[in-house]
């Protein structure tokens, strides 16, 4: 069903036809919803079109892993029922002795896998600051399997070089490089065009774009490196549901409007909450500040819709900021068109001890915000209204 694209074709044009076309029985313009668990075939091991179960492949998961492998400019792409399943496909591949470099202000759940569950099988794992590649060179070792990072991180945004990162991946001859671009999505950033290996995708975030779905997706280039994961897709079993393969096809289609307008509204919250009396630091790309910036403006065309801020008064007036806003949500996640607001240390970034969570960085009153699609000044109206209640746990006067 797929169409034959334009080789030249843009971003916004593959977003919408790459992987789909008109049904060739009846046309129908949206792919199908393929709700089948099996599909007959013409005799013992003929099948049609190569489809036999769904846990293997689905139609309508097909057309959505083409779409993805387009949109990030890889060969090939694999969905999976959450991005954890995504992560655990990757660390599925290792065997006991096998090291994983990784970045030290890692997503809560990712870390909390890493340490709990793949630890437990003799998987070693070396958190480090990568965005500083002397780093992640200092703790490479010959038995290391992955560089494994966040950028722009999570909660953090602290941006890692793909370039460099990739380099030295590769001259280890051992490991591969793989980028989590949750937050930034291949509108705004493509590490397989700076030299990364796979890239990562929690689909429940911007490319789903609605908080309806829960998905996951890895995307490459290697052939060898999609035959050993679409073995772990299809042997484990942790695959995409077709519907929710579907949704995600609908949210790919406006990513491009989408995004333009997240990071328009976040960086006008940004810039408001950097001159704001009560805010200690703003961390967002897009900000003069950034530590680092030069890397945003080189790797990504724009800071994306996701920025975290930190309160004068701690956790007491980060509670009462997020507890407080009227129409930023709070709520876990992130990437839909609904402004979303949490605490990470309490919230998504829980099962990662405080001690380590503040060694990297993260303070216990740090503010995650979401920034959806609503007009601006209304978000930066709720905005002030929360920052008053914050004041007023915090002691401190409310601004004027």
């Amino acid at each position: 069903m797929s169409h034959s694209l334009p080789k030249d074709a843009r971003f916004e044009t593959r977003a919408i036809h790459a992987g789909q076309g008109p049904d060739p029985r009846n046309g129908a313009v949206m792919t199908p919803v393929y709700l089948t668990s099996t599909y007959a075939q013409d005799a013992p091991t003929v099948t049609r079109d190569g489809y036999e179960y769904s846990r293997t492949s689905n139609p309508t998961r097909t057309a959505l892993e083409e779409n993805l492998a387009s949109l990030e400019n890889g060969n090939w792409g694999l969905c999976f029922a959450s991005g954890l399943a995504s992560t655990n496909a990757l660390m599925d591949r290792l065997v006991p002795g096998d090291h994983v470099v990784a970045g030290n202000d890692l997503y809560g759940g990712t870390y909390r896998m890493f340490t709990k569950v793949f630890e437990r099988y003799g998987i070693e794992f070396s958190f480090v600051d990568t965005t500083d590649p002397d780093k992640i060179k200092e703790a490479m070792r010959p038995t290391t399997k992955y560089v494994y990072i966040e950028t722009p991180s999570n909660p953090l945004l602290n941006l890692t070089d793909i370039a460099k990162a990739a380099e030295i991946a590769k001259n280890s001859g051992t490991a591969q490089l793989v980028v989590d671009n949750t937050f930034a999505t291949p509108y705004l950033q493509r590490p397989l065009e700076l030299g990364a290996d796979i890239v990562l995708h929690s689909l429940s975030k911007y490319l789903g774009g609605h908080s309806d779905l829960i998905g996951g997706a890895l995307v490459g280039r290697d052939e060898k490196t999609r035959e050993e994961l679409a073995f772990y897709q299809n042997a484990v079993g942790g695959c995409l549901a077709p519907l929710d393969a579907f949704l995600v096809l609908r949210g790919t289609k406006t990513l491009g409007v989408r995004m333009d307008r997240h990071c328009s509204n976040a960086t006008k919250v940004a810039e408001f909450l950097s001159e704001h009396e009560l805010v200690d630091r703003v961390i967002y790309p897009g900000l003069p500040n950034h530590p680092q910036l030069k890397i945003a403006q080189a790797q990504m065309s724009q800071p994306g819709g996701m920025l975290s801020f930190e309160l004068k008064g701690g956790v007491e007036a980060a509670n009462a900021f997020a507890s407080t806003t009227k129409i930023f949500t709070l709520a876990e996640s992130l990437g839909g068109v609904e402004s979303l607001v949490e605490v990470p240390p309490s919230m998504t970034h829980a099962s990662i001890p405080a001690e380590i969570r503040r060694a990297a960085g993260l303070a216990d009153g740090l503010v995650r915000l979401s920034v959806g699609l609503e007009h601006e000044d209304d978000l930066v109206a709720d905005v002030t209204q929360a920052l008053t209640a914050a004041a007023k746990a915090a002691g401190a006067p409310a601004a004027s």
